[in-house]
């Protein structure tokens, strides 16, 4: 929840530029930004390599459901992927697997891909649970989704310890859990598991990014206080293609 939307399109403006400048870029890139910027960031980066993403969507299709926002009000309003389950949603307004896994289905069934957040505690790490809370997590919010192909879902792995605390996971640690995400996205969805693209979200940062990017099971980020830096997130861009 950062920048007033007049703040936001500038920085957007900018950025967009930044991109061009360096097209081909080595990666998708995609902004996700309150609902009150869609429509304005939509139109800047009309024509763009740039993609833009709600932070959340309503479980529901329409209705009398004050305050929320659906899935294809975000598809009208410029969006192509969601953020479903991020940590702060979980924590912050209960969100549970279910609720989580109805919302990975309406972006689905609305042509938006989810991007689906999970992620350990520190006491769950501590206590040796972090791939089994994942699992779990996983299972809660894909079991009975139907994802036909590997486009159609992004999962990010966010250790919630690593989260806003300057604390980063090892590499050897993202890995290892990116792996544990990659094998049950097999086990779920035997078709196209494999490819699903997973995203690594402890505090990516210029310093780290080349070292978490460069492996296997890491396929991206999903970058949170770097974000707000321009020069901070397009070298992390360009470590994408180093």
């Amino acid at each position: 929840m950062h920048k007033l939307p007049s703040e936001a399109h500038s920085w957007a403006r900018e950025f967009v530029a930044d991109l061009a400048a360096r097209e081909p870029l080595p990666c998708d890139v995609a902004l996700a930004v309150p609902y009150t910027h869609l429509l304005g960031m939509a139109r800047l980066a009309l024509g763009s390599p740039l993609a833009l993403a709600a932070q959340d969507v309503s479980a529901n299709e329409q209705g009398a459901y004050t305050g929320e926002v659906s899935a294809d009000m975000l598809r009208d309003a410029g969006a192509s992927m969601v953020v479903v389950g991020h940590s702060e949603r979980r924590a912050y307004h209960g969100e549970d697997d279910a609720l989580i896994g109805a919302k990975v289905t309406r972006c689905l069934q609305a042509g938006l891909t989810p991007i689906l957040c999970v992620g350990e505690s520190r006491d769950q790490r501590d206590a040796g649970e972090a791939a089994t809370v994942v699992v779990k997590q996983l299972q809660g919010a894909l079991q009975g989704v139907a994802v036909d192909t590997a486009a159609q879902l992004v999962v990010a792995y966010e250790p919630v310890w690593a989260i806003g605390t300057g604390l980063t996971a090892t590499a050897d640690d993202a890995q290892a859990m990116c792996a544990a995400v990659r094998d049950e996205l097999s086990s779920l969805l035997p078709d196209v598991g494999g490819s699903v693209r997973i995203l690594y979200g402890g505090s990516m940062k210029p310093a780290n990014a080349a070292e978490l990017l460069a492996r296997p099971d890491i396929d991206g980020g999903l970058i949170g206080g770097a974000s707000l830096e321009r020069d901070d997130l397009l070298a992390i861009i360009d470590s994408a293609g180093a």
